[in-house]
């Protein structure tokens, strides 16, 4: 069903087959229209998701109604509301589809089960975790410290595919910029 998400797991954790087809067999699938919502703010979260295909964006929106890009999620990458999530409760973002998407759905009760039976994958998601741990302090840290034309830069060496994918405006919401400034930092 998903020799890419195999892939994925194995470049940190090997897998028998009799293994991966266990794991494989606690996901579900589930297609999103472009523009459909995953998550709406509010929404009671039970799953974390798996890109097969397509782009989202999480974000939330401020008492302006400006969107606050979190995050965005291409193939090969997972996305849920954490928080909710492992709290088992209520969204505080959104996410939506910026692109069709295919995902493959893992609850977290799925989750704490195939952890707590197969050593690989338990040590998978914790460094799954570690990387996302990692990934969100850098941003942060880009926020706080960087100047839009570095964090442009930073973004352009570590995800040019995305780049591409991008509409500009929510490419300019991500990194804290207007589109006109993006516009701007673009051209050099």
């Amino acid at each position: 069903m998903s020799v890419e998400l195999r892939q994925h797991i194995e470049k940190i954790t090997p897998l028998t087959d009799e293994e991966f087809a266990y794991i494989l067999s606690h996901f579900k699938t589930k297609k999103l229209r472009k523009h459909q919502f995953l998550i709406q703010e509010g929404d009671h979260v039970h799953n974390d998701h798996w890109v097969q295909k397509g782009l989202l964006k999480a974000y939330h929106t401020d008492e302006d109604g400006k969107e606050r890009i979190l995050q965005f999620a291409m193939e090969d990458w997972w996305i849920t509301d954490y928080q909710a999530y492992f709290n088992e409760g209520n969204a505080s973002i959104y996410i939506d589809c910026i692109e069709d998407a295919e995902l493959l759905v893992l609850s977290l009760e799925n989750r704490e089960k195939l952890c707590n039976e197969i050593h690989g994958i338990a040590n998978f998601f914790r460094r799954k975790s570690n990387f996302g741990f990692i990934a969100l302090q850098q941003r942060i840290l880009l926020l706080l410290n960087k100047n839009p034309q570095e964090r442009y830069e930073r973004l352009l060496q570590l995800s040019p595919q995305l780049l591409k994918r991008l509409p500009k405006t929510l490419l300019a919401s991500y990194l804290g910029v207007s589109r006109e400034t993006l516009s701007r930092l673009s051209q050099f």
